[in-house]
């Protein structure tokens, strides 16, 4: 948990790494990926406003995997679909805010799915053509490939919550950023093709002028937690 006070303006911004929002523990089995626990939750509470993202992790596999065992409830799974765990965790979230928080006191953002760009079909090219090369943004209002199935399920979750979530939608303009990735030249000499993550000054700086905006204009300016996977 990192804490940066800015006692002249009398508020603190949080900040804490949770890539599943829900809880991981360790057991004599290994690390468990709890779908239906978010004991972190107490950590949020007292906040006038919380920023919450979450996706990027829930596809590393192998000895990028923070994880190796998934569990809800009674049931403990070797692996599942990725995409049906995430929604399953963003349901356990989901409770969590609409029990735990008011509205009138604690307002509630969500930073939608930050996109990769490892499949060039998705945006009219040969399926082996990733972010390399890529110097140009695609000139259209649309992502060929459509809605990101992260995201459907994101704005599927807060439209059941009875809570309001004010929904950062930033993925389709981060979708038309396929030349945003460091690509090979990322710090310490990559060997890799990195095309999930951003290039700074970049894509991200959007992302925060967007939030920026969206604090302006609900004149929120006070104690900010921010739990994020990055």
């Amino acid at each position: 948990m990192a804490r940066y006070p800015f006692a002249a303006y009398n508020m603190k911004v949080m900040f804490s790494r949770n890539a599943f929002l829900v809880d991981t523990i360790n057991t004599t089995a290994g690390r468990v990926l709890k779908l239906d626990s978010i004991e972190s939750g107490k950590l949020w509470r007292n906040s006038d406003v919380l920023v919450f993202n979450s996706w990027h992790w829930w596809l590393h596999t192998g000895r990028k995997q923070p994880w190796d065992l998934i569990q809800e409830g009674s049931h403990t799974y070797k692996d599942m679909d990725r995409l049906v765990a995430y929604e399953k965790a963003l349901k356990t979230w989901a409770r969590w805010v609409d029990t735990n928080l008011e509205s009138t006191k604690t307002r509630v953002f969500f930073q939608g799915v930050s996109p990769d760009h490892n499949n060039g079909s998705e945006w009219g090219e040969a399926a082996s053509k990733h972010c390399e090369g890529q110097t140009q943004p695609l000139a259209r209002d649309e992502y060929p490939a459509g809605s990101h199935p992260a995201e459907v399920v994101v704005e599927r979750v807060l439209r059941s919550m009875s809570n309001p979530v004010h929904l950062l939608n930033v993925t389709t303009l981060s979708q038309l950023r396929k030349d945003g990735h460091p690509s090979v030249y990322g710090h310490g000499g990559h060997r890799d093709m990195d095309c999930s993550h951003w290039c700074l000054a970049g894509v991200p700086d959007t992302w925060n002028q967007l939030l920026y905006a969206s604090l302006i204009q609900s004149k929120i300016s006070y104690y900010v937690y921010v739990d994020s996977e990055n």
